[in-house]
């Protein structure tokens, strides 16, 4: 075992991870030293201690303050993500302890899968009511790193494609076709026969580019003769394209169940117009390295049970 080796799975500690994170985090000694109060000549000890033992020189002193080392930077990164497993080991214990079952972290993805996950939630809610729930919603960009790093457990959504994936296992859930849709008062929700060509003078809510569903529409519209405009708004945002489409004469695409939510205070309308296959199913993801904990497992198969009913209903509509 060579000294690196040594050091880093016997002699490395909590307290060595959390020093790391905090220099990278202030770059200043004296500042580290009064948010974690100790004193300076401990905390520049510390480190002194800490590059010997690893035989690395982590952080170059400068005028400016400490600047990390290709070594600083990849250990640090490792540090945020252990430290981060801990707290979640603790916060798990604590639950344990508490009588609550545990905690899930879910990232989802705007304008998708939006129906689905409240009604798995529900079903998970019902099931073990001591298992808490916290919903980041974000990009497929913005998600993964997230997912890969530990700071979530799974994300419900659009799945990327496959070459997107990596380390990262995903479960089908749900096939959902996009509908193009519009406010119950826009022009064309009147006519009864529609063209493709009667879209041309209406502006559009788009999903942003670089978002999955981007491209794909673009392409499906230019082959149906209706190339965009430069009069349009971009959003993930359901609550904002629900909103604008109450007020203009925009026209937006969504999810097919987003789009027939009876239920929803601003109902829309649906054109007759077909379009093809332009995304993925939704489904759910996690990270296979790290595995599922059981609260994890338990709203997977809430998720799977409410896309079944989902499709139940979709069957029945048709």
């Amino acid at each position: 075992m060579s000294e690196l080796d040594w050091y880093l799975q016997i002699n490395l500690k909590a307290r060595h991870l959390r020093l790391l994170v905090t220099i990278d985090t202030y770059r200043n000694l004296s500042q580290v030293a009064e948010v974690t109060h100790v004193t300076l000549p401990a905390v520049s000890k510390s480190l002194t201690e800490l590059e010997r033992g690893l035989g690395l020189t982590l952080f170059t002193r400068t005028a400016q303050g400490l600047v990390p080392t290709p070594y600083g930077e990849c250990l640090t990164r490792h540090a945020r993500a252990m430290l981060h497993v801990l707290h979640q080991a603790r916060d798990e214990l604590k639950a344990l302890s508490a009588g609550t079952e545990g905690k899930i972290e879910i990232g989802v993805l705007p304008a998708s899968a939006y129906i689905l996950l409240t009604q798995a939630l529900n079903l998970l809610k019902h099931r073990s009511p001591g298992t808490n729930v916290k919903v980041v919603e974000g990009t497929t960009a913005s998600l993964l790193p997230e997912l890969w790093q530990g700071h979530l457990d799974l994300i419900v959504g659009r799945l990327p494609a496959p070459d997107a994936l990596r380390s990262f296992e995903e479960r089908e859930l749900l096939e959902e076709p996009v509908a193009l849709v519009t406010g119950r008062q826009h022009p064309l929700a009147r006519k009864k026969t529609l063209k493709w060509s009667d879209l041309l003078p209406y502006p559009w809510i788009l999903p942003p580019v670089g978002s999955l569903l981007r491209d794909p529409l673009e392409r499906a519209l230019e082959a149906h003769g209706v190339p965009l405009t430069n009069n349009y708004i971009e959003t993930l945002s359901l609550h904002v394209i629900r909103a604008h489409l109450q007020v203009s004469d925009c026209i937006a695409v969504m999810a097919d169940t987003s789009a027939h939510d009876t239920g929803h205070p601003q109902p829309l309308h649906t054109l007759p117009l077909s379009l093809p296959r332009l995304l993925r199913p939704a489904g759910v993801l996690w990270n296979s390295v790290r595995g599922l904990t059981p609260s994890a497992q338990l709203m997977v198969s809430c998720l799977e049970e409410a896309a079944q009913r989902l499709a139940e209903e979709a069957e029945k509509k048709h």
